[in-house]
């Protein structure tokens, strides 16, 4: 059986424990392959070889690290297909959404970065009167960590590597264990582009052993991570008392406001697809919908009619639009979920049960769910289910919905769709989310600061606000004589 080996100082290495997890094939719920079973000794073994290649990777030019970081991005590209059937395969996810979605942003993730740090410039402040000039350093911080989550494995794993080494650092990271092949299968990439070795070290295992030796290493000086508000808030209490740099990306529970003034059928099929790509399985998908009260009868049945159109099915057909959830666990996680909005009132208008594929009896499919709810603080609708289940509630009034929405413990984004450029002002300002998007949904520019507030995380990613996360400023002032 194929094993998925740690990726340390540029070779691949078993665990030094010899002890292994079994992967499972979502689509079909087999155990496919095995998963190294990392502890703190393999994380210690990572952190050695990347300190030692700190300091040559720390000096390396600007143009040679954009070099490697661009020919890792076309290797991506160039590898394509067999990366987005790997990722179909671990993830569960449709085979064409990895095609379309996943492995080019895995690559674009690497182009930008590497193009970025050849962009990303300091500051200087001269005195007039004071005969000083001040300039600002950025340098590397040294070896930092980067643990990344299931659900977009190459996608956010890459959104996190790319601009930590583009930035001069060198890394101990962790994929998720649930889904380690496309980050396993990097280390070949990596090795192929001329990444030196110890610069990007690749760790598996589960949170509590391989995560946490991470976290708790005292020399690994930074973390982002990016998963459930729960484990981000475990890590920062770990890491807050050593006073490492943190950034944290957790959990959403998005709302999209719909007004009557919208584009209808422009709204009707975007919502479709936010509430259910990757089967619900995106930290950024709508999952509170509210509909102004004019429309709602509209709204509900046409959306029901647009949903029950979704097919489910094996992730390696092009006709399905819904594959396998991640994990036989997760979807009992999402079945209780469905079981707790009934027993408090919702009421199922679609799906809700789970799928018989033939062929793929034992994988884990569940129909994309439609639940109406009268209580924006039911638990379905207050706390992450993350699956392919969204609730549905009217409105009266924009100062009713804008409560609704914001009537949560979490901030990561939101969605409104209306015409008028009034409403549009007033609520992108007062909606309490990291991201508002109008009339659209999940259009990203690398370029913006991504993130979120109150319990969906600290700190920005993407651009240059993650450039800085994975650098420190240093102040250098310099007395001159007139």
């Amino acid at each position: 059986m194929k094993k998925i080996l740690n990726y340390i100082d540029g070779v691949y290495t078993e665990p030094v424990s010899g002890q292994w997890l079994d992967n499972y094939n979502p689509s079909n719920g087999e155990v496919y392959c095995q998963i190294a079973n990392s502890n703190s000794e393999d994380v210690a073994n990572a952190y050695h070889a990347a300190t030692k290649a700190f300091p040559a990777w720390s000096h390396t030019t600007i143009d040679e690290r954009s070099r490697i970081l661009l020919k890792i991005a076309d290797l991506i590209e160039a590898k394509l297909d067999n990366l987005a059937a790997a990722e179909s395969k671990d993830n569960g996810k449709p085979l064409l959404l990895a095609k379309a979605v996943d492995i080019p942003r895995a690559s674009a993730n690497f182009r930008f970065f590497g193009n970025a740090i050849t962009q990303f410039a300091s500051e200087a402040h001269e005195s007039i009167g004071l005969n000083t000039m001040n300039y600002t350093l950025r340098q590397p911080i040294g070896v930092v960590g980067c643990i990344s989550p299931w659900n977009l494995p190459l996608y956010l794993f890459t959104w996190k590597v790319a601009p930590a080494i583009a930035a001069g650092n060198c890394v101990v990271a962790k994929p998720s264990e649930v889904t380690p092949m496309t980050a396993y299968l990097l280390g070949e990439i990596l090795t192929e582009a001329g990444l030196p070795p110890g610069v990007l070290n690749i760790v598996h295992g589960t949170g509590p052993s391989a995560g946490q030796a991470i976290v708790e290493h005292p020399e690994i000086k930074a973390i982002s991570f990016t998963g459930g508000t729960a484990t981000g808030a475990s890590i920062a209490r770990t890491a807050a008392p050593m006073f490492k740099k943190l950034s944290l990306e957790l959990g959403g529970k998005n709302p999209n406001l719909i007004f009557a003034d919208c584009d209808y059928e422009k709204m009707l099929a975007v919502t479709v697809k936010s509430s259910f790509a990757n089967q619900g399985q995106i930290c950024l998908c709508g999952s509170r919908i509210f509909v102004e009260e004019a429309i709602f009868p509209k709204f509900k049945n046409d959306f029901i009619k647009k949903v029950s159109q979704l097919k489910i099915g094996l992730p390696s057909e092009s006709s399905t639009n819904i594959g396998a959830l991640v994990s036989k666990s997760h979807l009992e996680k999402v079945e209780s979920y469905i079981k707790i909005a009934e027993e408090e009132g919702g009421k199922i208008l679609f799906g809700g049960k789970r799928i018989n594929i033939p062929n793929a009896e034992n994988g884990y499919y569940l129909q994309p769910t439609i639940i109406e709810v009268d209580d924006d603080q039911c638990r379905i609708n207050q706390e992450e289910v993350f699956g392919p289940v969204v609730t549905i509630m009217p409105f009266k009034t924009e100062k009713e919905v804008l409560a609704m929405a914001n009537g949560i413990k979490y901030g990561l984004s939101a969605t409104l769709w209306t015409t008028n450029i009034n409403r549009t002002m007033r609520l992108s300002k007062e909606l309490e989310a990291g991201i508002v998007w109008v009339n659209t949904w999940l259009n990203r520019d690398l370029r913006t600061p991504f993130g979120g507030v109150k319990e969906s995380g600290i700190g920005r990613e993407g651009g240059f606000e993650v450039l800085k996360f994975f650098t420190e400023a240093k102040n250098v002032c310099i007395h001159y004589e007139e």
